[in-house]
C-alpha cells in the first residue's frame, strides 16, 4: 500500500476528502489485521473503525521516515490490544470435542492439501480461546516476542509461552479433525 504524501497532508489539515481516500486505501490491510483477532467480520470492522479513528487523531505523530503502512499497522494492533484489555473480564472459552475416528496416516496429503486453504487456517485461529488467539497472532503473525506480548497483554512471559503452546496444540487437533474429514471424502 503506497499512500500519496498529499493524502497525509490533507488528513493533517482535517480534509474529509483526504480522510475518505486514506480510509479506502488502507481498509483492506487494516481489516485483514482486525480479522486475525476477531471471530466475525462485524466485530473486526468495529475494531477497524476504532483503529482508523486513532490513526486520524494521531496522524500528526506519524513520522515520514517510516512507511505509513507500518505505522498504521502498529496503531491498529495497539487499538486491538486496548480493546482486549477492556474486555479481559469476559471469560468466554472455546471448547470443542475432537473426532479421532479416522487415523490421519491413512490419507493422501497432496489431495488433502488442495482442499485446505488460508480461509480454513483463519477460521482455526478464530476458534482458539481468546487469550491464546491473541498470543498466537502477536507471536506468529505479527512477530512480537514473549516479553513484548506479556507487556501488551499484562501477563507474564511464561504465561505468553503457555498460551502459544496451547494454541499450537489446539490447532494441531483442529487440523487433524479437518484432515480426517477430508480423508473420508477419499474413502
Amino acid at each position: 500500500m503506497q499512500i500519496d504524501p498529499e493524502i497525509i497532508e490533507g488528513c493533517l489539515r482535517n480534509e474529509r476528502r483526504s480522510q475518505n481516500e486514506l480510509y479506502k486505501l488502507s481498509y483492506g490491510m487494516l481489516l485483514g489485521i482486525c480479522l486475525r483477532y476477531e471471530k466475525n467480520k462485524e466485530d473486526a470492522e468495529v475494531l477497524l473503525n476504532s483503529s482508523f479513528f486513532k490513526i486520524l487523531t494521531k496522524i500528526d505523530k506519524y513520522q515520514r521516515d517510516i512507511p505509513f503502512e507500518a505505522w498504521a499497522k502498529r496503531v491498529t494492533i495497539n487499538t486491538i490490544i486496548d480493546e482486549f484489555r477492556k474486555r479481559k473480564n469476559d471469560k468466554h472459552q472455546f471448547v470443542e470435542t475432537f473426532d479421532h475416528s479416522m487415523p490421519i496416516e491413512s490419507m493422501d496429503f497432496n489431495e488433502a492439501d488442495q482442499r485446505f486453504d488460508a480461509e480454513d487456517l483463519e477460521n482455526m485461529i478464530r476458534n482458539l480461546p481468546p487469550m491464546s488467539q491473541k498470543v498466537f497472532n502477536l507471536y506468529i503473525v505479527d512477530g512480537y516476542n514473549h516479553k513484548e506480548i506479556g507487556e501488551m497483554l499484562n501477563i507474564s512471559e511464561g504465561t505468553s509461552k503457555w498460551h502459544l503452546s496451547s494454541a499450537r496444540k489446539t490447532m494441531k487437533e483442529m487440523l487433524k479433525k479437518v484432515m480426517n474429514k477430508v480423508a473420508t471424502v477419499f474413502l
